[in-house]
């Protein structure tokens, strides 16, 4: 027997769309959208929920999030034990669930057993779109060893789930590396590109990797039918990373134009990350973000929105991402905030639910309001196109968390 939801009343918001429809019902059957329509339709002898009027949109997508990163000292994170990164994980999960966010994506570090323990609902969270590890060169973003460190990094399988990244070098080791990580069940590769600001030793406006090493591993992402996204900060690093085939670009602070016009005509992303620089400068330290990666946060944060507001001018595609870490991951609803500070509201939510979407290659199945959809959906209080807000306070304005057709909360009357 099928299983059928009804939700009514609602004020249906897809940014597809002209304009919303102001008092819609949409049927669900076995966890997908069959039926949206502005006139009442029937649940037959399922559910039915009332939406009292909010307004119904499709569940959020944060295309940046480490779901493994349970402190701010990623160094630290990679050696804690196995059991205690993936007992926190699933509490790092289970909060972004609740602030409305159905579908992330990570950026390195976790693994096929975490997408399965979320599939088979043995812990509660979002869709999870993994990268495995990051792949890493020697004394780049992803080597959080110190300079009084020597020897080499050690077995794979001796490093802790914790740990985000591997390090490989030269062009032969990359293949390695992506096709290990792909066999894993990496649904895209992670590259870092440019230097960073959690690792010890890189430059900010260092570029990492060889134009034919960053080649090598789009060829075998390509391979697998799947693609590369880079950390980069600068327009140097950016450039090198698109022209040799990577798809998505992380962060991307530091972007000058010439990038930016080459990330637009070859068709790909940049998904920036504005809250977890806010975020560290405001609390990293009492959280014990390390003192010299603190010393290298200004570099980029400030230049985050101008950043944004260049890639809207020149007509890149934006993603949504928040990159938070450890104790931080509760403000990763901030990110609409922080936005909205250049952005008009509906690129906002158009950023967390359709290019997302485009970005993870499943624009039919999430992010959008459309039949045949999954049943990943919101019930949010007020109207996010007038006031972005309401998706930046979960935790008064989220009356409606749906995921897969499975109610995740509810505050509505039925």
């Amino acid at each position: 027997m099928s299983h059928r939801i009804l939700i009514r009343n609602a004020r249906l918001l897809d940014v597809r769309w002209e304009a919303p429809i102001p008092n819609g019902d949409v049927l669900i059957e076995d966890g997908v959208i069959r039926e949206i329509s502005h006139r009442p339709l029937s649940a037959g002898n399922g559910a039915v929920i009332d939406l009292g009027r909010r307004t119904l949109m499709p569940g959020l997508i944060d295309a940046h999030v480490h779901c493994v990163a349970t402190t701010v000292d990623l160094g630290r994170n990679a050696c804690l034990p196995h059991t205690q990164v993936a007992l926190s994980a699933a509490k790092i999960l289970k909060g972004m669930l609740g602030r409305g966010f159905t579908t992330v994506r990570d950026a390195g570090g976790a693994d096929w057993p975490m997408v399965q323990a979320v599939e088979t609902g043995l812990i509660e969270g979002p869709r999870l779109f993994i990268s495995g590890r990051a792949l890493s060169q020697t004394g780049g973003h992803g080597d959080f060893r110190g300079r009084q460190v020597g020897g080499e990094q050690g077995c794979l399988c001796c490093q802790s789930l914790g740990n985000i990244a591997r390090i490989c070098d030269g062009v032969d080791a990359v293949r390695v590396a992506a096709r290990d990580e792909l066999r894993k069940g990496a649904h895209q590769i992670k590259v870092m590109a440019s230097g960073g600001v959690a690792s010890p030793t890189d430059p900010i406006d260092g570029v990492q990797y060889s134009q034919d090493e960053l080649q090598a591993v789009v060829d075998e992402a390509r391979s697998a039918n799947t693609y590369v996204m880079a950390h980069a900060y600068t327009g140097r690093a950016i450039t090198r990373a698109i022209e040799s085939g990577v798809r998505t670009i992380e962060h991307g602070n530091l972007i000058d134009a010439d990038a930016a016009r080459i990330v637009r005509e070859r068709g790909a992303f940049v998904v920036p990350t504005l809250v977890t620089y806010d975020a560290i400068a405001r609390r990293g330290a009492a959280l014990g973000f390390p003192e010299a990666s603190i010393a290298k946060l200004d570099d980029v944060r400030h230049a985050g929105q101008g950043a944004i507001d260049m890639l809207r001018s020149l007509g890149v595609k934006m993603g949504f991402g928040t990159d938070l870490l450890g104790d931080l991951h509760t403000e990763q609803n901030r990110e609409f905030t922080l936005r909205a500070e250049v952005l008009p509201a509906r690129d906002i939510i158009a950023s967390a639910t359709v290019v997302n979407a485009e970005i993870l290659g499943v624009g039919a199945k999430l992010g959008v309001l459309e039949v045949g959809a999954h049943a990943d959906l919101i019930g949010v209080s007020g109207d996010p196109l007038e006031d972005i807000t309401v998706l930046s306070r979960p935790n008064e304005t989220l009356a409606l968390i749906m995921r897969g057709g499975r109610i995740i909360k509810n505050q509505c009357s039925g």
